[in-house]
């Protein structure tokens, strides 16, 4: 899933738009899709956005609307927002023309899971702040839509920061700081230790006595691995919860220092063992890396 080779002209426009009716949606994504209608050599312009505003495009598109492709919001982003990045990156290497080149009117789901919660919604912020870096040597363009009726002001507010153009853009190391800087809670008292190198045999057995299927702690066990791979040497480890929410923190004894540790998509393409923070980012729903005096932290929540 390695994102395409840039070239010497290659830049990532990464745009936003907020709209609080259909008719404003409209107005801002028309444009937008005919741009990339007109742009010599790309393929067609994509709209990733709610499926009733993509029968609203067809229908104001007219003859142009074959030459665009729909995705339903729904179906694009069906997991976490280390998910959608290597969903993004993937349909760059698969359908973009050299350098990355392709429109893609991106509509997050604010309904779903991106807005379920405010540690949900952070952590679709931060892949938004990171996009700035991780698509920066393309020349993908991309306009983010956000619903004002369902994304709230407070998270508009916010995404303004994200994106270049909207006079708020913040550096995307800035965001990622002030995100990291909100304490995670406290592990319980009763938290079950495991010191010096961390096993991945007891880090299985432990998660299938929490309920997790065999598959699930054989994958959670994986994540956790690649995990103290990526930041070893590590001194130990905390595991606790029950099945799904299994959670495991591994201490480390050197910062990680890389606010796109785990973002990165890997040159193999695929989900495979060897690919450290990005193989544990894919298969767990949160991964919260913490660096102070003393080294690092890695917390890990299977579900």
């Amino acid at each position: 899933m390695p994102l395409p080779a840039p070239t010497a002209l290659d830049t990532f426009d990464h745009r936003m738009t907020a709209f609080g009716t259909d008719d404003d949606f409209l107005a801002a994504a028309l444009p937008f899709l005919a741009e990339g209608l007109a742009a010599p050599g790309e393929p067609a312009p994509v709209a990733i956005t709610a499926p009733g505003r993509l029968d609203l495009l067809r229908d104001a598109l007219g003859a142009d609307a074959e030459r665009v492709t729909y995705i339903a919001h729904t179906d694009w982003y069906t997991g976490s927002a280390a998910n959608a990045v290597a969903r993004s990156a993937g349909y760059v290497t698969a359908h973009a023309a050299p350098g990355g080149r392709v429109h893609l009117l991106m509509e997050p789901d604010w309904g779903g899971r991106a807005g379920r919660s405010a540690r949900e919604s952070a952590e679709w912020l931060r892949y938004e702040a990171l996009a700035n870096l991780l698509f920066a040597p393309l020349a993908t363009t991309a306009l983010c839509a956000y619903d004002t009726r369902t994304a709230g002001a407070a998270v508009v507010a916010a995404a303004r920061r994200a994106h270049p153009g909207t006079g708020v853009y913040t550096d995307p190391a800035v965001i990622a700081a002030e995100l990291d800087a909100v304490p995670l809670p406290e592990p319980p008292p009763d938290a079950h230790r495991l010191t010096g190198a961390v096993d991945p045999d007891a880090v299985r057995a432990w998660a299938s006595g929490q309920g997790l299927s065999a598959a699930d702690a054989e994958l959670f066990a994986a994540a956790v691995g690649e995990a103290v791979s990526a930041v070893g040497p590590v001194t130990g480890a905390l595991l606790w919860g029950a099945a799904p929410a299994c959670v495991c923190e591994v201490r480390a004894s050197r910062p990680v220092a890389d606010p796109l540790a785990g973002f990165v998509p890997p040159t193999a393409p695929g989900l495979e063992p060897g690919q450290g923070l990005w193989f544990t980012r894919q298969v767990c729903a949160y991964v919260d890396v913490r660096d102070d005096a003393g080294g690092s932290s890695v917390r890990l929540q299977f579900k």
